[in-house]
């Protein structure tokens, strides 16, 4: 197999970036980041606790944004476990949590026109080959890495040398690693640590930033594996001059060609603009004449599969099966090209036959593999809808 050539393009226009990660020369994921922007995901703040609601077990927290944020009893409580949210509720949050208390938070969704962002005491520092998870004792392995050995050989690695009252998420990039997670460990563990200093010392007992979360191309290259990415282009130069520092502090990038073409717009290669200008279509054509069409509303994302023009052979259960494995290729691609998150429910047409379906959803899950965002499948309902979750990977379009 060959291997995929991988480039970020980077293109500066008065006050925005638009980011785009191209594979083969195909857009795989596009992104446009304001200068301006309200972004703050990820973002830690010294919060004040501003009004405790017991019906809503819930709490109005100030970060010094024009709406106060809101958290959860569960975001409150300790963490036992990553996979489970389930908690006591015979909890009272004015037991947990006071008016006027200083909290250290992070943003774990940003604001919108109807809400203010949701935040959580539950703090996850990303690097490169863990995802720190500071106060709790939580180990566990990204569910891409499936080899039983090498996820036994990577807790011990993690579990002796994390600090005592740390947890982690081991990320696939560490997969064949030992020292480089064990220096990553210490880098990270060094930023928890001046956090947690920043919050301590503070005297002036009022909202804060403490800590700025990576920004969308930093990101990108941490969450890339190792020398996946052979090139990035910008048409700015002091865009340019910022990667080239980070580079230095960083050595994700150490062999990435970093070149700049001023006054040039960066998209204009591959045909790139082209395939930007289709990302906001609901209607989205396959292959075989069939269609899918993309409906996101704040509850969920509706996707629908239609047969459109193919009729296929006489065999109509084929027929279906054809349309629904073509668009599930197609799907797990737009959900990583529109950076759709949240509950994804897929209408696929109705097949008869359950090998059939489990064939269908293997697919779904293996074509997730190439996304670097979080996702869960949970499989055909009784209404034979087919739901799955995604975590996204930025807030540009919310």
């Amino acid at each position: 197999m060959s291997k995929k050539l991988v480039e970020i393009l980077i293109n500066k226009k008065e006050n925005q970036k638009e980011i785009a990660l191209v594979e083969n020369s195909k857009l795989v994921e596009y992104y446009i980041d304001e200068e301006n922007s309200n972004r703050k995901e990820g973002n830690i703040y010294i919060g004040i606790v501003k009004d405790v609601i017991k019906g809503m077990q819930a709490a109005f927290v100030d970060i010094g944004t024009e709406k106060n944020s809101f958290i959860h009893l569960k975001d409150v409580l300790r963490k036992v476990d990553e996979s489970k949210e389930k908690i006591d509720n015979s909890i009272d949050i004015r037991d947990a949590i006071k008016i006027g208390q200083k909290l250290l938070v992070q943003v774990k969704k940003d604001s919108n026109l109807q809400k203010g962002a949701r935040v959580s005491t539950h703090i996850n520092l990303p690097s490169r080959y863990i995802v720190l998870m500071p106060n709790t004792d939580i180990i566990t392995v990204s569910q891409k890495i499936e080899d039983k050995k090498e996820q036994e050989r990577l807790i011990k690695i993690v579990k002796e040398n994390l600090s005592e009252g740390n947890g982690a998420v081991i990320r696939t990039s560490a997969i064949g690693k030992e020292k480089e997670i064990i220096d990553d460990i210490k880098n990270i563990e060094k930023k928890w640590k001046d956090i947690e200093e920043g919050f301590k010392n503070d005297t002036e007992n009022k909202p804060k930033l403490i800590s700025k979360s990576e920004d969308i191309v930093e990101k990108m290259i941490i969450d890339l594996p190792e020398k996946a990415i052979q090139k990035i282009t910008m048409n700015d130069k002091n865009e340019y001059q910022k990667l080239l520092k980070y580079r230095q502090n960083n050595n994700y990038i150490s062999e990435t060609n970093i070149e700049v073409e001023e006054n040039k717009d960066v998209l204009e290669k591959y045909d790139i603009k082209k395939e930007i200008s289709k990302i906001e279509n609901r209607k989205i054509w396959l292959k075989c004449g069939g269609f899918i069409t993309i409906d996101r509303t704040e509850a969920l994302t509706a996707i629908d599969i239609n047969t459109g023009k193919y009729t296929g052979n006489k065999d109509i259960e084929q027929t279906i099966y054809k349309v629904n494995e073509e668009a599930t290729i197609e799907i797990a691609k737009q959900l990583r090209l529109k950076d759709i998150g949240g509950i994804i429910i897929i209408d696929y047409i109705d097949m008869q036959n359950n090998s059939n379906k489990k064939k269908i959803q293997k697919l779904l899950e293996e074509n997730l593999k190439k996304d670097r965002a979080k996702t869960q499948v949970e499989g055909f309902t009784k209404l034979d809808l087919m739901e799955m979750t995604r975590k996204h990977i930025c807030s540009h379009k919310e």
